[in-house]
């Protein structure tokens, strides 16, 4: 690949230095991957005291450090996660949330989960625009204006924008199965709630005029793992949504993530990552229009009709979530976690050598943990992967995975040469 549009990754003293081998942000394009944050006090390395609260505005005020060490504001965030212990502390948190965005707000998905790095009640994450990018003298560099949007057609939120455009991505808010006229969770089960949370992903879409098959990525986080067979057929009835994408059988990447709780109680909530082919202004027109959804498939990472292994669009790769199942034989690797997260990232990396990609170029990794503490055993083989830990990332522990695994593991990959546009 090319070294004019580079990686590039940056830590500042101001923020804990990583507890594994990753960087506290890397930039790729006009994107700025962050590293979730801890509660940790950059200067003792040790958790703050106090509760949630305390716990959140220091995960914040970490955020702030590396947005503010990188030369931009915590306005330039388009996109927020909050992980939580307790989903109970989830207005807590949004308490001190709101003291950081006190006008501007972006997308946001918050999720309970099992278990959290250092015994933590609470994890922050946030994806930051790059107006500047990492191609050097580009002629949008600092102009590219960030659009947000709501809709009435979908649930509408103080905290949130359903959605926030910068460059080539829109970044949506994740979806909780509520029934924009009335506010509250609809009646029925997970199908029913599956349905709805897809259906106000739709609403958004239209709203913006972006068809549903411009969808590059798809996050569900279900309540109840044992919910996904239900999930997944009413999910297959959306997915192709078009007659050229069902021509092609397109369908976007896709991660499943067991949740301890879902905020009002639901039992699934949808987020997607959606691309932008007009980009943002003012972006040249020949750079605006017509980009191409590349999508890939090889027989050496194991293959599903419901997802499709990488897609890339405009600079950006983004990879299904890999199990540790050898490819061969769809089972999953005999032997403990070690074993397993060397076959997550073997995984990784044929899909990324199957789009003529290295490691080297992977600028985000999302590792989830049936138990936390194997945290350590997994640093063991992710180094040998990543010798010189640059990509961003976060780790969370979930209750259970797919097939009975210990580990699952996703990515972001930089597309330096982009994705062309229609000829």
């Amino acid at each position: 690949m090319s070294n004019y549009n580079a990686v590039l990754a940056r830590n500042t003293k101001n923020a804990p230095k990583g507890i594994g081998p990753y960087s506290q942000t890397v930039a790729f394009s006009h994107y700025n991957n962050l590293s979730a944050q801890l509660p940790i006090d950059p200067q003792s390395g040790k958790l703050v005291a106090g509760g949630v609260k305390e716990q959140a505005e220091q995960c914040f005020k970490n955020i702030k450090a590396v947005v503010d060490s990188i030369d931009h504001v915590m306005s330039d965030i388009v996109r927020i996660t909050v992980f939580v212990k307790n989903i109970k502390d989830i207005d807590a948190v949004d308490e001190v949330y709101k003291t950081f965005f006190p006008c501007y707000m972006p997308t946001q998905t918050k999720v309970a989960v099992a278990a959290l790095p250092m015994d933590a009640l609470v994890q922050i994450e946030a994806l930051v625009s790059h107006g500047e990018g990492t191609i050097p003298n580009a002629p949008q560099s600092g102009d590219l204006i960030k659009l947000t949007n709501n809709t009435a057609n979908a649930p509408i939120s103080s905290l949130s924008s359903q959605s926030v455009a910068f460059s080539h991505y829109n970044n949506i808010s994740a979806q909780l199965p509520i029934d924009p006229k009335t506010g509250r969770v609809i009646a029925g089960d997970v199908k029913e709630q599956t349905g709805q949370c897809l259906k106000n992903i739709m609403a958004i879409l239209e709203s913006i005029d972006v068809p549903f098959d411009d969808i590059v990525k798809v996050n569900i986080f279900l309540k109840n793992l044992s919910d996904v067979e239900a999930v997944k057929d009413v999910y297959s009835t959306f997915f192709p949504d078009s007659a050229i994408a069902r021509a092609v059988a397109y369908v976007p990447a896709l991660t499943t993530v067991a949740a301890s709780a879902l905020p009002m109680d639901a039992l699934v909530q949808i987020e997607a990552v959606v691309s932008h082919g007009d980009g943002t202004p003012p972006q040249v027109v020949e750079d605006r229009h017509g980009i191409i959804i590349e999508a890939n498939n090889t027989e050496n990472a194991p293959k599903s009709s419901l997802y499709t292994q990488s897609v890339a669009f405009s600079h950006y790769n983004h990879i299904s979530a890999q199990l540790p199942l050898d490819p061969k034989t769809g089972e999953k690797v005999a032997g403990g976690v070690k074993e397993q997260a060397g076959q997550c990232l073997k995984n990784i990396k044929a899909i990324v050598e199957s789009i003529d990609h290295v490691m080297d170029d992977v600028v985000k990794i999302n590792i989830f943990l049936k138990n936390i503490e194997d945290i350590d055993a997994v640093d063991e083989i992710y180094t040998t992967f990543f010798p010189g830990g640059v990509p961003a990332r976060r780790t969370v522990g979930v209750s259970e995975l797919l097939e009975g695994a210990l580990i699952q593991i996703d990515a972001v990959v930089s597309n330096a040469e982009g994705t062309p546009p229609i000829v």
